[in-house]
């Protein structure tokens, strides 16, 4: 049985995180500056932007830093969408070769404003880091598409390493947590994306705190498990202001602990849990495991 609920209420010790600093953290900050890039550690609010760009460890988000849709536990602008600019594949693989990364993840905001939902950029950014830096791991973590098969077959066929598309969270929450998403929808994408191209491992994750309950997430792990993802993330949700959804609950590490082993009990080839997970967290450990 998993542990208790524990109320939300002031921020406990293990959700705080180290302040961004250091000398790797500035030149990647500069660096992603000077060529005009957006990376989700930024525009997302991400606790862990100081750990990973320590670590020379970024996740890149293409397709501009504005979102059609308005989900509403994202820090992400939302708004009218911006040109797509057909350049960018070219400076995130400059910037992946000045990194020196042996890993690069690549993610967007949902471009709903596009037939293929920004699928050709994916393609056209993977194989730019191909040229660029042949001995890079290249993970895409994705939008639905609008469940458009033509628009993953145009990602697929750039051959990813990873394929992560995330759930985020439970059924019952997400025409609060995901508006225009639908949960069965990013099931049906991950299980395509296993049945035509089985070599690519497919990944998912959640956030916790919204208000599911634990036998929620549990069945949700096993419709991942039983649509062949590989790869699992859970993390804590934190709000990024006042606008967005609250915190219901703060979950224990023991919880996470318990559900990472319920997870491989399931038959996840790599489950990454805890308090400050985030669906790239480790991302190159996860897709080696």
């Amino acid at each position: 049985m998993l542990v208790g609920i524990q109320t939300a209420g002031q921020r406990p010790a293990w959700l705080r995180a180290p302040a961004p600093a250091g000398g790797n953290y500035r030149e990647l900050k500069a660096l992603v500056a000077r060529l005009g890039l957006h990376t989700v550690c930024e525009s997302a609010a991400c606790p862990n932007v100081g750990e990973c760009w320590n670590r020379r460890a970024a996740t890149f988000m293409i397709l501009g830093d504005v979102c059609t849709r308005r989900c509403g536990f994202c820090a992400v602008r939302k708004g009218g969408p911006l040109p797509v600019d057909y350049d960018e594949p070219r400076r995130v693989a400059e910037a992946v070769a000045a990194l020196g990364l042996r890993y690069a993840v690549i993610t967007s905001v949902n471009r709903d404003d596009r037939k293929d939902g920004g699928a050709e950029l994916f393609a056209l950014t993977i194989t730019a880091i191909r040229e660029r830096v042949p001995a890079c791991g290249v993970e895409v973590l994705i939008p639905d598409f609008q469940g458009s098969q033509a628009a993953m077959d145009t990602v697929l066929e750039a051959a990813p390493d990873v394929l992560n598309h995330n759930i985020e969270t439970v059924p019952r929450l997400y025409r609060q947590v995901r508006l225009g998403a639908r949960y069965e929808r990013s099931l049906d994408l991950l299980a395509y994306s296993k049945r035509a191209r089985p070599g690519i491992p497919t990944k998912s994750g959640l956030m916790l705190g919204l208000g599911e309950t634990n036998a929620e997430v549990l069945e949700v792990m096993r419709d991942l498990a039983a649509h062949g993802v590989d790869i699992l993330t859970l993390g804590q949700y934190l709000r990024p202001s006042l606008k967005h959804l609250p915190v219901l609950r703060y979950v224990a590490p023991e919880e996470f602990a318990e559900l990472r082993r319920g997870g491989i009990e399931m038959g996840f080839r790599h489950v990454e849990a805890g308090p400050l997970v985030r669906s790239s967290y480790h991302a190159a450990e996860a897709a080696g495991g």
